[in-house]
């Protein structure tokens, strides 16, 4: 299944749609500009001496594309493998980047006025990787500035000047 990004003028009130995907148990949402597609998961191929959070590599239509498992990078409690499991497609500064997902849910349109500031709190997630927390009725949903994740020193896949 393929998700192309959707335009900005869908959103005239300053709302912007975020693609939510699952991992364990909590949701996240990332700008749904940056997504190129989603995919079943397939296993990569192996890269020596790479990080465990990097499952590997894949051939997409001829260019090689590196593969994160979020699930390990976020020390999830475990990463199972299943029908549900995808990879999101990336492409951030024009290099494209796979991250492996439990499960995607759905688009969200949410506005300036439903995303809080997260709370300063040590986790496995680097604070100022985090946008904030948007809420939808009961749903809680961490915003990730995936382009600025994926551009940190420990991850090696885009350089911050690219």
């Amino acid at each position: 299944m393929s998700v192309i990004g959707k335009t900005a003028d869908a959103a005239p009130t300053g709302a912007r749609e975020y693609l939510t995907f699952r991992l364990d148990q909590e949701e996240y949402g990332i700008d749904i500009l940056k997504v190129q597609e989603i995919r079943g998961y397939e296993p990569p191929t192996r890269i020596a001496n790479a990080p465990d959070f990097i499952k590997g590599v894949v051939n997409l239509r001829g260019t090689i594309v590196p593969i994160v498992d979020m699930r390990i990078k976020f020390n999830c409690a475990q990463a199972d493998y299943n029908s549900f499991t995808v990879v999101i497609i990336l492409n951030l500064r024009n290099r494209v980047v796979g991250i492996v997902v439990d499960s995607v849910s759905d688009v969200m349109e949410l506005t300036p006025e439903s995303i809080r500031s997260a709370p300063d709190i040590e986790s496995a997630i680097d604070n100022s990787c985090i946008l904030g927390l948007g809420s939808v009725g009961e749903r809680m949903l961490i915003l990730l500035d995936i382009e600025k994740l994926m551009s940190n020193v420990d991850m090696g896949l885009v350089t911050a000047n690219e």
